[in-house]
């Protein structure tokens, strides 16, 4: 199936992320929900923690300073899902304030638990680590810079571990193990948060270029409708020149006596008035002609007039139509949808001369229209690229802005377009369309 131009522009964890804001707040609002649930890991963390030292090891701790801070953690955490659920937007310095919370508390811990002597004291490089990824440069310097005099604060300042009944020797082996454990926290915990984070921000990224894209294509096709839009008009005095010409040529004596002459004079006739037809199409599709009102019609009558009014004006004979919709349903006729199955069925036609076929079914709340052909079908390439501008197989200049405009169409109507080659030869697109967005008011059937 080849390309066509057409003659008309035809105008995508466990607290529920809220309804679609911009890509680089989803990524933060999904990057807050990980602090959420690493700071529960933390807190399940220091309960073990304190649990072991205290009862396996027998080492006094300041069991209730120590659990008002694990309070405040958990209070914390309840009040940011509580936030995060009313809000639809994370900035940066939110994520900031809350990896500042998660400090400050490591901080406290260690303040209780003998400060820098406490092998802990390397979980400051989770949340820094975490600051490197999530924030910017300057919200990252500060976050080291206050785990650095956290650091630095707690070698002087700390309330220390008494440890009776051991030796130093022994001693130095508890340190290395907390160490150990200390090392296995870090490697896991920044290989799994760090990898869903930066799963986050390529997400955001591919959304972002997706949206420059279809930018890029939405201005692309407005200047294509401007150009059609003043091309119609321009075209609108020479038509009626030449149709007003031809009425003349009808009363000459000589052409008139002629049945040969005025059988040509009514073929050139009709395709003026063919031509003014197209010229009034564009205008209507540009919105620039509301004369009337929006035509009322039925799927079934829709696709039906539209197979008869292609035929006709291509006095093709090779079509072959089947239309299993079913149950009929209320739409509003709509000619850029016209123009939009026109163009795939001229593609067709060009490609396969000799058959096409035509089929219309219902899948749910969807219509989908199928188009195949006998044709060379598409090259690899082509397929890699299908929808994109003057993507052409045929080497024209300006090709493939037809199928560029069909698949922008059918995406603007929620709806997708699929081509594909067949395996006994040829090649089939297929536009999926949601009935939603064709029906009248509240879909309802008429006989």
């Amino acid at each position: 199936m080849s390309d066509a131009t057409t003659s008309a522009a035809v105008a995508d964890n466990n607290i529920a992320a809220p309804t679609l804001p911009p890509a680089d707040y989803m990524a933060s609002w999904k990057n807050m929900a990980l602090l959420i649930q690493l700071r529960w890991i933390a807190v399940v963390g220091q309960i073990l923690t304190i649990a072991v030292v205290r009862l396996g090891f027998n080492i006094a701790l300041p069991l209730v300073p120590m659990f008002l801070v694990l309070c405040g953690l958990i209070a914390l955490n309840l009040g940011s899902i509580f936030w995060l659920k009313e809000h639809k937007v994370v900035t940066s310095a939110s994520l900031f304030v809350v990896l500042v919370l998660d400090v400050s508390a490591l901080t406290a811990q260690l303040y209780l638990s003998g400060g820098a002597t406490n092998p802990f004291i390397f979980l400051y490089l989770l949340q820094v680590t975490l600051a490197a990824v999530l924030l910017d440069a300057r919200l990252t310097t500060a976050i080291v810079a206050i785990a650095c005099v956290s650091f630095a604060g707690l070698t002087v300042y700390y309330q220390p571990i008494i440890l009776p009944g051991h030796a130093a020797e022994e001693l130095f082996q508890l340190h290395i193990v907390g160490m150990f454990i200390c090392f296995v926290l870090d490697a896991a915990l920044l290989v799994v948060f760090v990898s869903r984070i930066t799963r986050n921000l390529r997400e955001r990224d591919a959304h972002l270029a997706a949206l420059k894209q279809h930018a890029a294509e939405e201005d692309h096709i407005v200047r294509m409708g401007l150009l059609a839009s003043g091309a119609a008009h321009e075209l609108g005095t020479p038509l009626s020149s030449l149709s007003v010409i031809l009425g003349d040529w009808r009363r000459v004596p000589s052409l008139a006596a002629d049945p040969v002459m005025l059988q040509e004079i009514d073929e050139m006739q009709a395709e003026v008035g063919r031509c003014k037809a197209i010229v009034t199409g564009i205008l209507l599709s540009a919105g620039e002609a509301r004369g009337e009102a929006p035509s009322v019609t039925t799927v079934n009558a829709f696709l039906d007039e539209l197979v008869s009014e292609w035929r006709a004006a291509r006095s093709a004979t090779t079509l072959s139509y089947g239309n299993a919709f079913g149950l009929n349903l209320a739409i509003v006729s709509d000619s850029a949808l016209k123009q939009v199955i026109f163009t795939v069925l001229d593609n067709a036609f060009e490609a396969s001369p000799n058959w096409i076929g035509f089929v219309a079914e219902r899948d749910g709340e969807m219509l989908v229209l199928r188009i195949s052909d006998a044709g060379p079908g598409f090259a690899p390439e082509m397929l890699a690229k299908f929808g994109k501008p003057y993507q052409s197989s045929k080497g024209k200049l300006g090709g493939g802005l037809g199928l560029f405009l069909v698949v922008n169409a059918v995406r603007k109507l929620g709806g997708a377009v699929n081509a594909r080659n067949l395996p006994q030869g040829g090649a089939a697109v297929t536009l999926n369309l949601p009935l939603a967005s064709l029906a009248i008011g509240a879909r309802g059937h008429v006989q």
